[in-house]
């Protein structure tokens, strides 16, 4: 009996490692990607792929996490495209106001889900066992 392997689009393999899906080969684009070439890819990346990481275009999610802002801060601070390393280390060197504004917010943001996930736990652990 033959398996077939499963397949994804080029938009879930690129999102699944973190890629700008238009910045990739157009072979890559235009075919489906079965989950050993995903996990080829990133056990054995192809010189595109190693360039593509290291240089960019990098997807928003990519670069919001090198700003260590929210993809909601990159839009917020006028960012829509995608992004170079380079131009994240200019950025990062120089960060603009609204660069510091969005680091704030999602600082506050992560702060704030701590404090209820442990508020939360303590609530739980305070809780009579349920009854049978």
């Amino acid at each position: 009996m033959q398996v077939n392997d499963q397949t994804m689009k080029p938009e879930t393999a690129a999102k699944k490692l973190g890629i700008y899906l238009p910045a990739t080969p157009e072979s890559f684009r235009e075919g489906s990607v079965s989950r050993a070439d995903l996990t080829s890819l990133q056990q054995s990346p192809p010189e595109w792929l190693v360039d593509l990481r290291k240089n960019g275009p990098h997807p928003r999610a990519v670069v919001a996490e090198k700003l260590g802002i929210s993809t909601s801060g990159l839009v917020r601070g006028g960012l829509v495209d995608a992004l170079t390393t380079e131009e994240i280390g200019a950025l990062l060197d120089n960060p603009p106001y609204w660069l510091h504004k969005e680091r704030d917010v999602f600082a506050a943001v992560r702060a704030e889900k701590k404090r209820l996930k442990q508020r939360d736990a303590e609530r739980r652990a305070a809780a009579p066992p349920p009854v049978e």
